[in-house]
């Protein structure tokens, strides 16, 4: 019998995904969404393998992506993240920034989101924003689930966002962002209301920065 990715029962039905399946998912996603390095290139095997082990609509976009990466130049793909992630806020993997903008919510919005990590036991690297789609993987996949899983649920609407533009972009990274929608609840109501009204006005404007989550840091916040 020829053992592969384990495929859905039923066609048009949600796939059935274990808590493990869920948090090895996640797993992958967060090294595949961090910026590439030589990392990523020792790590291709474990990522292959975790994405056949996976059911079809967890693991078939990352072993597309994979295929990318077997394919690619890292300096090419390394060039290609930066100016897909980094040099364009349509598709910003900081998840507060399509919630609030460049406005003093989003400042509170990242507190709560260092809060609820070091409430999990967890530090961030000095200098790291803790909405980074990858960091919040990472934290659901290794450290607390439920919590990880809640707050990638609140900003359903700015990983649709995110997911939406790069296919639209044809970038190879929106099959990860496909997987990751794989392990989310479906859009409800309201999430298709935020997303529709993103893609007509976009995020908020008010230009004042991130001052209040720089003053908490300095104040001894994840330090």
């Amino acid at each position: 019998m020829r053992i592969g990715r384990r495929q859905d029962t039923r066609q048009g039905e949600a796939p059935r995904i274990t808590d493990r399946e869920r948090a090895a998912a996640w797993q992958a996603q967060s090294l595949l969404l961090n910026y590439p390095d030589e990392r990523l290139l020792e790590h291709r095997g474990l990522l292959r393998a975790a994405a056949t082990a996976l059911p079809d609509a967890l693991g078939g976009p990352l072993a597309g992506f994979l295929d990318h990466v077997d394919t690619t130049p890292l300096t090419e793909l390394a060039a290609d993240y930066v100016a897909t992630f980094d040099h364009r806020k349509r598709f910003s993997p900081y998840l507060t920034y399509f919630a609030y903008g460049d406005t003093r919510k989003r400042g509170m919005a990242l507190l709560r989101f260092t809060h609820a990590y070091r409430a999990a036991g967890q530090r961030l690297d000095d200098g790291e924003l803790p909405d980074h789609l990858a960091v919040v993987l990472e934290f659901a996949a290794t450290v607390d689930a439920r919590t990880g899983q809640r707050l990638l649920t609140e900003h359903r609407a700015g990983v649709e966002l995110i997911r939406r533009g790069l296919h639209e972009a044809g970038s190879p990274w929106a099959g990860v962002l496909d997987s990751v929608r794989a392990t989310l609840p479906p859009l409800g109501r309201r999430e298709h209301e935020a997303v529709a009204r993103l893609v007509a006005q976009g995020p908020p404007e008010e230009e004042v920065g991130l001052e209040p989550y720089a003053t908490a840091t300095d104040q001894g916040v994840d330090q």
